[in-house]
């Protein structure tokens, strides 16, 4: 473990120095000592803000100013690979070196604030993603579900956030809300503060609103207080628990992944009538096979954020049977959102926020 720990930080800090390096040069200051420092010292310290803002005792300002570092420095990787690979190329033509070097790096500094701009719009505007399914089990009427996922509400997902988040689902006038997990983003203090759980409890759906945790769902405190916290909001939290709402519909709630030490899904569902419409909330999207085998007709699930700054997704595929979107597995039903908040920079590329809207239609 603390060897793993020892090679990341050496290669953070490689990557750290390229940036870092890239960015002296693109400015174009040269043999001015008191600049290199001062220029050295800002990078240090925005290198080191976001983990000193996750691990410490934190503020406002340096959580901010971590998680904009972050989306700076991951944009960076990005950008200037490509503007170093293109200054070689140029290094074959006839073109004035220094003239190009300087014109490379405005180039890239245009292209890198348009690149952050356009990333936190896509984080902070979701859009709605509707599905339609059919279960093959009996139930008064076909429901509309609203899902939504990995709010991490605390430093940057916000007020604002929360309130465009009840205003927008409730104008899609949901029968049921369902949240798998991520709902505070690992400080409850701080979403206490900005009042985010007043806010939410003006969501409004006549069978109710309920939500499962998910791996950022933590805090120094008892995890009790932070479920108690989450349920002034009228959000009822299934923590490895079945509930069976008017009409007969079967709901679960599972403990994170994380955890480790959760009931399986088929100890939860031997404690429902399997004839009941059964819909289980997991924050990861794994174990479907387990699901599918337990009588489970529709898993809900976030976490992915669907790898939130590309090429990530590339890496999410990989690393789960169901991303983002919709799979099905036999009878088993599987929907996987994006999220609608972010974790660490506040921005999105190649993904965007989103609400879920499933609309269910059943053999009634």
């Amino acid at each position: 473990m603390i060897f793993i720990l020892i090679v990341t930080l050496l290669i953070y800090a490689g990557l750290v120095f390229y940036v870092a390096w890239s960015g002296y040069r693109g400015i174009g200051i040269k043999g001015n000592r008191w600049f290199l420092i001062a220029y050295s010292i800002i990078m240090l310290f925005l290198s080191v803000s976001f983990i000193l803002a996750r691990f410490g005792s934190g503020s406002t300002l340096l959580a901010v100013i971590g998680n904009y570092w972050l989306a700076l420095f991951s944009l960076s990787l990005m950008i200037l690979p490509l503007v170093h690979l293109i200054m070689l190329i140029l290094r074959l033509t006839s073109l004035h070196r220094e003239k190009t070097r300087v014109a490379a790096a405005r180039i890239a500094f245009v292209v890198l604030v348009a690149a952050l701009a356009y990333g936190s719009y896509m984080a902070y505007t979701p859009k709605v993603n509707t599905y339609t399914i059919d279960i093959d089990k009996s139930y008064p009427e076909d429901l509309n579900v609203v899902m939504f996922s990995d709010t991490h509400f605390g430093y940057l997902s916000g007020k604002k956030h929360a309130e465009r988040l009840v205003k927008e689902v409730n104008e899609l006038e949901p029968d049921l809300i369902i949240i798998p997990g991520d709902i505070i983003d690992d400080d409850l203090e701080i979403v206490e503060k900005k009042q985010i759980f007043n806010i939410l409890g003006g969501l409004e759906a006549r069978l109710g609103v309920y939500g499962s945790l998910g791996n950022h769902d933590k805090f120094r405190g008892e995890l009790s207080e932070l479920i108690t916290a989450i349920e002034t909001a009228n959000i009822e939290i299934l923590y490895d628990e079945t509930v069976t709402i008017e009409g007969g519909l079967a709901l679960i709630g599972r403990k994170d992944y994380s955890e480790g030490e959760r009931l399986a899904t088929e100890q939860l569902t031997s404690q429902l009538d399997q004839s009941l419409p059964i819909i289980l909330l997991d924050h990861q999207p794994y174990e479907y096979d387990e699901a599918e085998q337990a009588g489970v007709d529709l898993v809900v699930s976030g976490h992915t954020h669907r790898g939130q700054v590309m090429p990530g997704n590339l890496i999410t595929n990989r690393l789960f049977e169901n991303d983002w979107g919709y799979l099905k597995k036999g009878q088993l039903h599987t929907i996987v959102s994006s999220g609608y908040g972010f974790w660490g920079p506040p921005i999105r590329i190649g993904t965007q926020s989103e609400i879920v809207q499933i609309h269910i239609n059943f053999n009634n």
